[in-house]
């Protein structure tokens, strides 16, 4: 699989009926290893070892409805209290980040109510917080640690 732009983390890979998997240790099971699933493993690391969130916060791929339509999300983050606090959208590498992914994890979040989103393909990570007073979001330079 192709390099992204995270520091090293070592993954469970395995081959099953010629497909590659890799391990999820939020959903203790391997997964169907694809681009974006690689982006997500990544972030679920990063999330883990760099920002400490302890695993036991982290949602990897819920079905959630919207305006009638199931849609599954990415990632999510939970405070200690049960509030959702981070909403993160994975794109495989090759897949730019644009305007409709915005609009996207923006709609998610309408119904899910996340104070900060992150946006990446794994190469570009975008880092925001809701204003849900002015109904907009703020870039900034990285989500929080799990400490703030």
């Amino acid at each position: 699989m192709q390099p992204l732009n995270f520091p090293s983390y070592t993954f469970r890979v395995k081959n099953s009926e010629n497909r590659p998997l890799i391990f999820d240790e939020i959903r203790k099971k391997f997964i169907v290893l694809t681009p974006e699933e690689w982006v997500r493993q990544h972030v679920v690391k990063f999330l883990i070892q760099e920002k400490n969130y302890p695993i036991s916060h982290i949602n990897v791929e819920k079905q959630i409805t919207l305006n009638g339509l199931k849609k599954r999300y990415d990632i999510v983050v939970f405070k200690p209290d049960g509030k959702l606090d981070i909403l993160v959208e994975c794109k495989a590498p090759e897949i730019t980040i644009s305007q409709n992914t915005f609009d996207q994890i923006a709609q998610y979040n309408f119904k899910l109510n996340a104070n900060y989103l992150m946006v990446t393909n794994g190469l570009a990570h975008y880092y925001c917080q809701m204003d849900f007073v002015a109904e907009k979001y703020q870039f900034m330079q990285e989500i929080p640690d799990f400490s703030r």
